[in-house]
């Protein structure tokens, strides 16, 4: 297949604050050839998140940082177009690591290489509900959270590709689940169809005051992805014993400097009763993988699982896309769609 060119998106340079067009560059080479066991993949969906962000930037990070000229991190659905591996015929869809580019060279080892099975849900949502957001909420919760049929699970960015999904599994667990969204329409989405309890606007001047209302049991689990002034208004509702998985503070991913971020274990830790807390990340559950997909995929079919995709075509709009996530313009898992099986 040497007539086929990869169009790939690099890093140009370390963006300040909000990434810019500046700071990516569009890059074409010819496609290479797979080696002994290899395979030749195409990229048919590629997931925008906002950990990514954070490996655009040289801070210490448990990440190594994206180099200069390298290309951009993310995970991919795609379909093997070329193979020297029985185990992997061509057609076979996989999700793995391969970032922001149209093909990929993949070996059988290659971390977070797995295949893809069509039957169990569509399989866009291998980077989606099924994929690392849904498993990142389906182990923060279970492994870390920790739900009890009665208690209030409290969820940041709710209407968000991991959080919509926790607050279901707080649902499905017996949990009230109070979503925590911004702008009216995200809060009704996260209430009429995903099903929470309640979703309270962050925007609102009373948002502190409308959250005390919706937990007057006080707060037993709050899954945080957000940080910053939401954090400040969870914090003082959190019950003795209470659990706070930490898988992200979007609020501080595009500081300047390091005086601008205010970490969580610098709000939980000054609390009189902190919360059992920490910081995860989903690999740490790599092994039950498959359980978790198996698992989020029965859900789904049950119509017990919702969830919503925000779809933007074509790769080269990756980094405009990209910048959604940080607006607030996206409603749910937001991707790229790059190509079409064959």
């Amino acid at each position: 297949m040497t007539d086929l060119t990869n169009t790939k998106i690099v890093m140009k340079s370390r963006p300040v604050g909000m990434p810019t067009n500046d700071n990516f560059e569009i890059q074409s080479e010819p496609v290479a050839s797979p080696g002994e066991n290899e395979m030749l993949l195409g990229t048919l969906w590629l997931s925008l998140d906002p950990y990514m962000r954070g490996r655009m930037s040289d801070r210490k990070s448990y990440a190594k940082p994206l180099e200069i000229g390298e290309v951009i991190t993310g995970g991919v659905v795609s379909q093997v177009l070329e193979s020297n591996n029985a185990d992997y015929p061509v057609g076979t869809i996989v999700s793995g690591m391969y970032g922001w580019q149209s093909h990929a060279i993949a070996k059988p080892d290659d971390y977070r290489l797995f295949k893809v099975d069509a039957n169990l849900a569509p399989i866009s949502t291998a980077v989606g509900t099924t994929g690392m957001p849904g498993q990142t909420a389906y182990f923060g919760l279970l492994k870390l959270g920790k739900p009890q049929p009665g208690e209030t699970v409290v969820v940041s960015a709710a209407s968000g590709a991991v959080g919509s999904v926790v607050g279901q599994i707080a649902k499905i667990k017996g949990c009230r689940a109070v979503g925590l969204a911004g702008g009216k329409a995200k809060c009704d989405y996260v209430v009429n169809e995903l099903g929470f309890d309640v979703c309270i606007d962050y925007k609102e001047a009373d948002f502190a005051e409308k959250l005390a209302a919706a937990c007057p049991n006080g707060v037993d689990v709050y899954f945080e992805n957000v940080g910053g002034e939401v954090l400040d208004a969870v914090a003082p509702l959190l019950n003795k014993g209470a659990r706070v998985p930490v898988c992200g503070f979007i609020s501080a991913y595009n500081a300047t400097s390091e005086d601008q971020i205010k970490t969580p274990e610098m709000v939980l830790g000054a609390l009189e009763h902190p919360p059992e807390s920490r910081f995860f990340i989903v690999t740490e559950w790599i092994e039950e993988f498959e359980d978790a997909t198996k698992a989020l995929a029965e859900w789904i079919q049950s119509g017990d699982l919702k969830y919503r995709e925000s779809i933007v075509e074509g790769l080269e709009n990756a980094p405009e896309a990209f910048r959604m996530l940080f607006t607030g313009e996206n409603f749910g898992k937001l991707m790229i769609k790059v190509a079409e099986p064959i």
